[in-house]
């Protein structure tokens, strides 16, 4: 899987690959990861990419013409790759996309700056556009991080243990249960005693009981879709 981050700050992005699971991913050529700078594309003599917006507004908007030429040149690299736009106003990322998106062979996260993208190189060139909550950030550069580190999860080889996918939060409607380490005991806190006592099925009955409470206390809509399911399937 190849990744390119179409952004103005590379530099923001590149630290997070050369450490842990991903770099390890990429030292075994599962991963490929690329950047592209749209001001290097810019006709401006001073290499401006942004400029005020049409119709007023305070902050300014990232033009159409470095984004329109660096994302004519990733189309002519590789034409099968697929463009997501990363922006507070769309649709929000799920498990299932991350999932889906995996089985891309090359997914380019475009990055935006200041108030945003002049809107006419979004409806040129995205594929798909998503947002990873409903709050604002300086940039896309940490949304496509986000993104990025969730779709690589689910593709072949990128984690040590593959099946550890299935028990995590949003394989289910429910949030994963609660996780323990040895020793069992500490600072007078122990871990439950049913994990202790090797019974598999109680073990699996204790952590669905302990997936629905925290479900019920941090995420109640989730487990109002669990239970529908769940009576729909009896």
């Amino acid at each position: 899987m190849k990744f390119t981050f179409t952004t103005l700050f590379p530099n923001l992005i590149e630290g997070y690959f050369q450490d842990s699971i991903l770099k390890h991913a990429i030292d075994k050529e599962i991963l490929k990861i690329e950047y592209l700078n749209p001001r290097d594309f810019s006709l401006n003599k001073h290499m401006k990419v942004d400029d005020t917006a049409v119709g007023g507004g305070a902050g300014m908007v990232m033009n159409p013409q470095p984004m329109y030429d660096s994302l004519d040149f990733l189309k002519k690299q590789d034409a099968n790759a697929h463009i997501v736009f990363l922006t507070p106003v769309a649709k929000q990322f799920t498990q299932n996309d991350a999932k889906r998106l995996a089985k891309k062979s090359h997914i380019a996260f475009v990055s935006g700056r200041y108030e945003g993208i002049d809107e006419r190189v979004i409806e040129e060139y995205a594929d798909e556009v998503f947002s990873i909550g409903d709050y604002i950030l300086t940039g896309g550069e940490l949304p496509s991080l986000v993104i990025c580190d969730a779709i690589s999860r689910n593709i072949a080889g990128v984690l040590g243990n593959s099946d550890s996918l299935s028990i995590e939060s949003f394989e289910t409607k429910l949030l994963e249960a609660p996780s323990f380490s040895k020793p069992k005991d500490y600072r007078e806190n122990s871990v439950p005693s049913e994990y202790l006592k090797g019974n598999h099925s109680k073990i699996r009955s204790l952590k669905l009981a302990l997936s629905e409470c925290k479900t019920k206390f941090f995420r109640p809509e989730q487990l109002l879709k669990h239970r529908t399911r769940t009576s729909y399937e009896k």
